[in-house]
């Protein structure tokens, strides 16, 4: 912690890269200490409490939640109200999210909330922090929300955490919350009226997810464009593909972008004669298929930051004018629909790597390197099958990445006694992103060790700048394939490479 950066929440928000290190712990939160934005969060904590002692009706503060609205709470029972909320959600299934995804999660409820605009006491946000400069982390079920009233039941999961119920992650471990906060030296909170419903009633997961899958998207695109050009130098390509001209035509920014990598991947121009003159379109299309993603992150990620920062619970308290403001913020239709693109674009990358593979695999293909990248040399070479499963599983995953595209937000279910009768579904879709992601640094790393051995089986000749980097890289934990052997370590390898950051791909703008 004494090396992270320390980044300062407050009224302005943060931005997407600043979610995704708070995520990783690269960053720790502090709450702006100015002390016209503390009393600007006190001031709309204040007109709350007064309107409640003027005895005004308040949606989910003196009335049930959800269609239960027009039930009133007797004064008496209404302290009681925000830990039934958090209880009674407590129904989530599925997988935990881990320990990142968890902390994205806070760091993202953490920002909506210190806008100011959802009537929370200064020391909601503050534990908020000390959650996550601690790593002290809700484990939240991935299952449970329909992406509006917000993601209540997963992020019921961050309240029961703040009041010392449920379990959370804590020094690698899974502890009892009430242990943990013992343990750091954090008081459980105790709720006031509307807290568990601002800390619950918001877009939180789908978007801490969506940052995540934004991050490793972007890295992703940088990836592929690389095993294209390691593709382009095995199977002696021709490097013209690439050439600024053609991306000037049609000037795509991102397409052009994704070209220009290849090109200095592969030290364009070179003199070497092309073994066709067109190469298949996974070679030759490559910068068409991943200038597609290049050019939806940017837009992802700005429709990612508004919900970032915007205050999305329900009712929203005017903190200047103390007017209680009932409304739809919660809903993550703008979150649902730039995943569902999302996860497009990158399942696009996954079935590109896994046509790559197979060029780069068959003696048809292949420019004449041996069948299945068989590296066996000796009288038992007809024993070995080289990459021939690695080919078989990359194309397993690339199919059960596309199958994971079909948009979430057209599964909208009425729910709720038919209160929530249009839903956004954005937290399957950020689900299936994260996925879809998964699925497609997997294939690009049986790219990868695929594209290295037949660097190895050219024996490094007309080997470019990207290729050699990388398969230095590899070669440095990963032997080449001389024999038959289990590559799914080798696989978890590459992933591990990768995943840290470690892989040297080439900048990603």
């Amino acid at each position: 912690m004494s090396s992270a950066r320390v980044l300062i929440v407050g009224p302005g928000g943060i931005g997407l890269d600043d979610v995704v290190q708070l995520a990783e712990g690269t960053a720790f939160p502090a709450l702006d200490d100015a002390p016209e934005y503390r009393a600007l969060l006190a001031r709309g904590a204040d007109h709350l409490a007064r309107r409640l002692a003027a005895g005004e009706v308040v949606y989910g503060v003196t009335t049930g939640f959800g269609d239960s609205c027009e039930t009133s709470v007797p004064a008496e029972h209404v302290a009681a109200m925000p830990i039934n909320l958090m209880r009674f959600h407590g129904c989530g299934t599925g997988r935990i999210l881990d320990e990142v995804e968890a902390a994205a999660v806070v760091a993202v409820r953490l920002v909506a909330l210190a806008r100011g605009w959802s009537g929370v006491r200064v020391e909601v946000l503050e534990r908020l922090c000390d959650l996550l400069r601690h790593r002290l982390l809700p484990r939240i079920p991935a299952e449970g929300s329909v992406g509006a009233s917000g993601d209540l039941t997963p992020l019921s999961y961050v309240v029961a955490a703040l009041v010392g119920e449920r379990e959370v992650w804590f020094k690698g471990q899974v502890v009892p919350a009430a242990e943990a906060l013992r343990e750091a030296g954090i008081p459980p909170l105790t709720l006031q009226p509307k807290e568990s419903l601002a800390l619950m009633n918001g877009t939180s997961v789908m978007v801490g997810l969506g940052c995540l899958a934004v991050a490793r998207a972007q890295r992703l695109a940088r990836l592929c464009a690389a095993l294209t050009a390691m593709g382009s130098d095995v199977l002696g390509g021709n490097p013209a593909h690439f050439d600024d001209r053609l991306f000037a035509a049609k000037p795509h920014p991102g397409q052009r972008t994704c070209a220009r990598w290849i090109r200095e991947d592969i030290e364009f121009p070179r003199p070497a004669a092309p073994a066709r003159i067109q190469d298949r379109y996974s070679i030759r299309c490559a910068p068409h298929v991943i200038g597609v993603l290049v050019d939806a992150l940017p837009w992802v990620r700005q429709w990612l930051e508004v919900e970032i920062v915007g205050a999305n619970d329900n009712p929203l308290v005017d903190p200047e004018t103390g007017e209680v403001l009932h409304g739809g913020n919660f809903y993550g239709g703008h979150a649902c629909f730039a995943l569902d693109a999302l996860k497009t674009a990158v399942a696009n990358l996954a079935d590109l790597v896994d046509r790559q593979i197979a060029l780069v695999c068959n003696p048809d293909t292949n420019a004449g390197l041996p069948a299945n990248l068989v590296g066996r040399e000796g009288p038992d070479r007809a024993a070995h099958h080289g990459f021939k499963a690695m080919q078989i599983s990359a194309s397993a995953l690339a199919a059960e990445a596309l199958k994971l595209t079909m948009p979430a937000s057209v599964f909208s279910r009425s729910t709720e006694c038919h209160n929530q009768d249009k839903v956004s579904m954005g937290t399957i879709a950020a689900r299936d992103c994260l996925r879809i992601v998964e699925l497609t640094e997997t294939v690009a790393a049986i790219g990868l060790l695929t594209m290295c051995q037949a660097v190895d089986l050219r024996s490094g000749h007309n080997i470019h700048a990207r290729a050699r980097t990388l398969h230095a890289a590899v070669r440095g934990v990963i032997p080449k394939v001389d024999a038959d052997r289990r590559q799914d370590r080798d696989i978890a390898a590459v992933l591990t490479l990768l995943r840290a950051n470690a892989l040297p791909i080439g900048a990603l703008s």
